[in-house]
């Protein structure tokens, strides 16, 4: 099978699993490593974090600090590493015109990615939400690109996450941008259960929810019950990575002792996991 048919087959597959209420889990991994754990634990369907690529190579997120390079070379990391499909955490399309946000989706298809999500900030270390009417143009060139390309697209109101908890006009954008042709819709940050379940009795397409990003959590078959289509974790589990090396720095800097090493993933059992690939060559 080819690689364009392989990538056919994973977006249909995705595309299969965003049923209302289904409430499946789609973890965000951080690097190739991570995705393999997250895949071989038993996972159908992956997406990259921009918080967890920030990170990983040393920059603060949300400061427009990290490229369109790399977030794509990240998730081409990623979708080399599973078989899975890989949906990407495309931040703010990279630039302010539709053009350039369906430029954006074209590359991320071009890297083997089975779908992304595309927000409605505006970038930069201010913030700010685009209004309404270029917003949905931003939406409507992404979708178009989309169609295209063979990719399920994301549209995220980024309300909640900038100031503005309105729910109102979250629910507005979110079904405007439905209208445009996004598959899938996503408001992070919802305050409650309330708010989740007015979400996605007011719109058509299949909602995404985050969870492990802020308070409170629901488990996976309460979100299921209020109708969420798929939850996601952000960069939770980077974080949580990044908790445990922290918690073994400062107890060998504390108490000089190295008991972290006792809940350590074992070693035979983390490189059973990688790929065993020869390299060509080794320099």
């Amino acid at each position: 099978m080819s690689d364009f048919e392989k990538q056919a087959v994973r977006v249909a597959q995705f595309r299969e699993m965003h049923r209302k209420g289904a409430g499946f889990v789609m973890p965000n991994p951080w690097d190739a490593g991570s995705a393999r754990i997250l895949a071989q634990a038993g996972f159908g369907a992956l997406a990259t974090t921009s918080a967890g690529c920030a990170v990983g190579a040393g920059f603060r997120d949300g400061v427009a600090a990290v490229s369109r390079a790399m977030i794509l070379e990240n998730a081409a990391a990623i979708v080399s590493a599973v078989d899975v499909p890989v949906s990407a955490d495309l931040e703010d399309g990279f630039g302010a015109s539709p053009e350039v946000c369906a430029e954006t989706v074209r590359l991320a298809a071009g890297v083997g990615l089975a779908g992304g999500s595309i927000e409605d900030v505006t970038g930069g270390p201010d913030g700010g939400i685009y209004d309404l009417t270029q917003a949905v143009e931003r939406v409507s060139a992404a979708a178009e690109a989309a169609r295209d390309a063979g990719f399920v697209l994301t549209a995220r109101c980024e309300n909640y996450l900038n100031g503005r908890p309105d729910l109102a006009d979250t629910i507005s954008r979110l079904q405007a941008y439905g209208e445009a042709g996004a598959e899938v819709l996503y408001a992070p940050a919802l305050p409650d259960m309330e708010a989740i379940q007015t979400l996605c009795s007011e719109v058509e397409q299949p909602v995404n929810v985050v969870m492990g990003l802020r308070g409170p959590f629901y488990s996976v078959a309460q979100l299921q019950d209020a109708g969420v289509a798929r939850i996601s974790v952000g960069g939770s589990m980077a974080r949580a990575a990044y908790g445990a090396l922290q918690r073994a720095a400062q107890e060998i800097l504390v108490s000089g002792t190295f008991g972290y090493a006792e809940e350590a993933m074992p070693g035979a059992e983390l490189m059973a996991a990688m790929r065993g690939d020869a390299l060509d060559k080794r320099d």
